[in-house]
Formats: C-alpha cells, sequence, structure tokens
C-alpha cells in the first residue's frame, strides 16, 4: 500500500480530503454533501480529515511554485528564457506582496494548519478509534503543522500564529515573533510526534514518521542555532537527532547516486519522508499537482535539428538555468554526480529535420554534400558540459555530425539540462503532472546537516567524516581516496559547495542560504541576474498584500518591501 493523496474525491466543506490509493487498484469515493462539524467527529471522518492535511504539501513541493521560491534568486540557478515570477530570481520591484506565489504559498501554509487544528479539535470526545490510534494520527498531523510553520518563519519571518481551529470568518491577526513559534508551536508540536509516531511507514508508505520527526526538528534546531533566539545547546541538539536517524533506523545509502533518480526505484532505503504522487491520479487528472520538476529545468532541444518533442526528453518550459558557479562545482575526473545529475545527450527523434552536409561544408571534407549528417537513433546534440569541452573548438564543432554546445554557446534557452526528475512515463509529451514522488528528506541529506550542525560546534573532523561518506558515494569508481577531504578543509562555504554537488535542483537552496545567512553574499557573488539588486532584507519574501488588506487594521509588511 502507497499512501497517495486523492485530493479531489472526498468533498468536506470547503477543505479537500485525502484517501490513499494501492499501487496496483484505486478505490475512489466521492462523498457530498455533508459537512465537517458531521463527518469529523466519526471514525472514517477523522481518518480522512489527517490524510487530508497531507495534501496541503503538494501546491509547493514538486511544483512550479515550490521550485521558483527555492531554487531561484540563488547562487545556484538563474532565469532561463521563459515563465513569469522572475522577479523572484531578479529581486526587483516585481518581488511584492502582490506576487501570486507569495500569496498562495501563505495561504495554503495556512490552511494545512487550520486542518491540522480540526482535526486535533475534532479529535476531542471522538469515540470510534482506540486512544492509542488516535494519539499516533494526532501526532501525523502535528508533525505537518510543525512543517507548515517551519516553512512560513523561514519564508515570511514573524507571523500570525494560532494552534486553533478557525470556523468562521477572522480578520485580527497576531504577529507573533519567530523565537515564539518555534517554542509554542513547531518544537512542541515535533517532541509530540517523535514521542508518539511509529518507527517506520508500514503499509502505508508515504505517513509521517518518529525518524522523519526526528530530521524535521534538527533543521529546526540547526536553522534556529543560527539565529540571535539561538538556545544553548541547539547544534548539539540537532547533531544527535540527525545521528538516530543516520544510526537508528533501516536507512541507508545507495550504493549508486544514479539510482536515488530511477523511476522504478522511489521507494528506496534512502527516502526518509516524500510527498507522495499517483501515477493514475496524475495522468487522469485527478491530481492537478503531481511533480512537475520534469518541465522546469530543461533546455530547449525540441527545435533543434533532428529533435522533437518527446516523452523521454520531456516539455521543456526552461525556467531555470544553472549558474557558471553550479557547472563549476564537480571535478568530473573523481566526482560522478554531475554526469548523473545532468543530461548530456540528445538522441534523434525527427527523421523531417535531420541536416544534410552543404556543399560548403563537404568542400572541407567535412562529408558528402547532399548525405544526412545522422540517422534516426543516433546522436544529435551533445552538451560535453565543464572540464570537457576544451577540445570542442569551433572547428571540430563544424566538422560534427551532430550539434555540440560549449559554454560560451549557453543561452537563456541552450544549457545543461538536470535530469534527477525527468518522467518518461507521462501518457503523452505535453502532460504536465508527473508521477514522481517530491524527496523532502533523503540519507544524503541527513549526512550534510550533521555535518554542519557538527561545523556549528568546531567539531571539523566529525564534519570532515559526515562530508566523507556522502564523497565516497558519489566518486568516480578507483577515486574514492581522491575525493577524501581533511578537517582543514571544512568551511561553511565549502559544506554549501558540498550540498550542491549532491542536492542541486531538489528544493534545498534558498533555504540553505537563508539558514545560514549566506545569501546575499553568494548571489551577490554568482548569480548575475539577481546580484545586483538583492539586498539584506530579501533573506525573507514580503507579506501577501491580500493578508495586509483583509486584516482589521493593517497587518505590517516586512522590512524594505512598501504596500
Amino acid at each position: 500500500m502507497k499512501f497517495k493523496t486523492l485530493i479531489n474525491s472526498l468533498l468536506l466543506g470547503s477543505v479537500g480530503l485525502a484517501l490513499p490509493a494501492c499501487n496496483g487498484y484505486l478505490e475512489e469515493e466521492l462523498v457530498s454533501n455533508v459537512s465537517a462539524s458531521t463527518y469529523y467527529p466519526t471514525a472514517a471522518g477523522f481518518q480522512d480529515a489527517v490524510k487530508a492535511t497531507y495534501s496541503f504539501m503538494k501546491p509547493f513541493y514538486g511544483v512550479e511554485r515550490g521550485f521558483t521560491m527555492t531554487v531561484f534568486g540563488t547562487d545556484t540557478y538563474t532565469n532561463g528564457a521563459d515563465g513569469s515570477y522572475k522577479g523572484i530570481n531578479a529581486y526587483d520591484g516585481r518581488l511584492n506582496g502582490a506576487d501570486g506565489f507569495i500569496r498562495d504559498t501563505w495561504r495554503d501554509l495556512y490552511r494545512g494548519i487550520n486542518q491540522a487544528n480540526a482535526v486535533i479539535n475534532r479529535s476531542q470526545g471522538l469515540e470510534d478509534v482506540t486512544e492509542e490510534e488516535k494519539t499516533a494520527r494526532i501526532a501525523e498531523v502535528r508533525f505537518l503543522r510543525g512543517l507548515y510553520y517551519f516553512d512560513l518563519t523561514r519564508i515570511y519571518g514573524d507571523v500570525h500564529l494560532s494552534l486553533e481551529e478557525t470556523e468562521g470568518i477572522e480578520i485580527e491577526a497576531n504577529r507573533t515573533p519567530v523565537a515564539t513559534i518555534y517554542n509554542e508551536a513547531i518544537i512542541p508540536d515535533l517532541e509530540f510526534a517523535i514521542a508518539n509516531l511509529p518507527n517506520s511507514q508500514g503499509a502505508e508508505y508515504g505517513r509521517a514518521t518518529k525518524p522523519a520527526a526526528e530530521m524535521l526538528l534538527a533543521k529546526v534546531l540547526l536553522t534556529r542555532s543560527y539565529t540571535p533566539a539561538a538556545e544553548s545547546g541547539d547544534a548539539a541538539r540537532a547533531e544527535s537527532l540527525f545521528s538516530n536517524v543516520i544510526n537508528n533506523y533501516d536507512f541507508e545509502l545507495l550504493e549508486d547516486f544514479a539510482s536515488l533518480w530511477d523511476i522504478d526505484n522511489e521507494q528506496n532505503a534512502e527516502v526518509v519522508f516524500a510527498v507522495q504522487n499517483s501515477k493514475s491520479q496524475v495522468d487522469e487528472g485527478v491530481d492537478g499537482n503531481g511533480n512537475r520538476g520534469h518541465l522546469y529545468f530543461l533546455m530547449e532541444y525540441d527545435n533543434l535539428p533532428g529533435m522533437t518533442r518527446d516523452i523521454e526528453n520531456g516539455r521543456p518550459w526552461k525556467r531555470f538555468r544553472p549558474t557558471a558557479y553550479t557547472l563549476g562545482l564537480w571535478d568530473r575526473s573523481i566526482d560522478a554526480r554531475y554526469d548523473k545529475s545532468f543530461k548530456h545527450v540528445w538522441y534523434a527523434n525527427n527523421a523531417s529535420t535531420i541536416p544534410t552536409w552543404s556543399d560548403e561544408e563537404a568542400a572541407k571534407g567535412y562529408g558528402k554534400a547532399g548525405d544526412p549528417k545522422f540517422s534516426l537513433g543516433d546522436t544529435a546534440v551533445y552538451i560535453p558540459g565543464p572540464q570537457l569541452e576544451d577540445v570542442w573548438s569551433q572547428e571540430r564543432q563544424a566538422a560534427t555530425r551532430y550539434l555540440v554546445y560549449t559554454s560560451d554557446e549557453y543561452t537563456e534557452r541552450k544549457f545543461p539540462t538536470l535530469k534527477k526528475w525527468l518522467d518518461p512515463t507521462r501518457p503523452n509529451r505535453q502532460h504536465e503532472q508527473g508521477q514522481r514522488d517530491m524527496i523532502l528528506m533523503r540519507l544524503g541529506d541527513t549526512y550534510l546537516l550533521r555535518a554542519e550542525a557538527r561545523l556549528q560546534q568546531n567539531n571539523t573532523d566529525g564534519a570532515a567524516a559526515d562530508i566523507n561518506t556522502i564523497r565516497m558515494r558519489g566518486a568516480v569508481d578507483s577515486m574514492e581516496a581522491q575525493m577524501m577531504i581533511a578537517a582543514g578543509d571544512v568551511t561553511l562555504d565549502f559544506l554549501l559547495d558540498e550540498r550542491a554537488r549532491e542536492l542541486v535542483g531538489e528544493g534545498h537552496r534558498w533555504f540553505d542560504l537563508t539558514r545560514t545567512m549566506t545569501l546575499i553574499d553568494r548571489v551577490r557573488a554568482y548569480n548575475p541576474e539577481a546580484g545586483p539588486n538583492i539586498q539584506s532584507y530579501h533573506v525573507l519574501r514580503p507579506i501577501p498584500q491580500d493578508q495586509i488588506d483583509r486584516t482589521l487594521g493593517g497587518y505590517p509588511q516586512n522590512e524594505g518591501y512598501t504596500q
């Protein structure tokens, strides 16, 4: 059984609820003309309300909004040719409280919080569920409420805090300091989850677990350790929790980094927690979100000679383009992760646009005039990438049958393509929703976060050991020794570089840079589109204008932004 969300199958008041779906069989049920007040207090309603609380991850994680707000405007990615919301990368006047992504993220996180509050509130007096199961389900929604409040504070800073269900229209809102939200909501919620969640997901893959709660709480404490609100022992406790996840469960690093992105290997031993997507639901349009990462990191390949858009190569929305900094991170002679993260070759799939040798090219001895340069299935486009492009002079490119792009030829439309999220199982080449689960926590990340917690405590030996564990896994065969670093090599900058090498495009980067208070300096150094405009206040996003307008007496805007 794989725990999947079925957004449109259960209608209760204004909140869509979720049902589980088996891999081999999907049973859908439509329940209408009922109210939350009558259905939630039943055993079935309680279970469905818990499942519904998971659904509020889906409008952010794995879709354009979440990728834009975590990948854009960092040191690793800048804008490609197409798409809106470029102000989030450029840090210009378009980044304001009226921005749709800024507004909708705030809205959906609070909807998720209120859903969790409703589950907790309406569980009181519920008699048809055992206390043991009720406690475990409440632990799930408190885990999710902790995640939603953590995201709110990371994105917006001081925000409205409410641990009670909102059942009607409210026009008053508070502005609670982040430190208070940590102490009164996030940390207690996650501690409750740790105490009451199971060690594993059991038959319903995708539910919250104790190790997921431990990893999330550790990240919360690590984040707080950089702030003026830090409490003594935050980094040490974070390290201990990360160690629990690494040592006390059945998680293990996959031997091959590429196996993480095998779409037939999603439920693997490295995943600690992921947002679930169902192939049947995304293919049929029941789930309008799915995982859309396969759209955004792709260059425009489909109008090149010998090529047309297909399912395997993806629908290239060319939203996010890697910076020169990103492309220089890997030493490909010893580190295999670049080659296992980026696509290098496109094979001809369109006979009608295969080019022929011209008379001029034939005169230079490149081929016979009028003959096709290649056939279907042959290489049509090749991007050698960093460290392998020096041999590709313009003369050699001209003499080569297929098209070659080197870094001096990259544009907002042509650039190295991240392949982690490609989904060759979509029902047609235009389909936007993909079936991949969106990984929020995996063991490779846990090791690097523990290294960061150790570095916070000046334990560079321990930090180096964790980093080396990850680098060993990522090494080219027989190059493991060359990948090792010493304690003296460990700095915050090195660790951030290593996180980029391991986690590029996985939705962590903006949070990494804001957590470590390095966003401003690194964006100025490495993102040419964002660097000229970014200011110190951009470590937070603006408060949505809707919230300001609809609050009695107004609601304070974050410093630096105008209403």
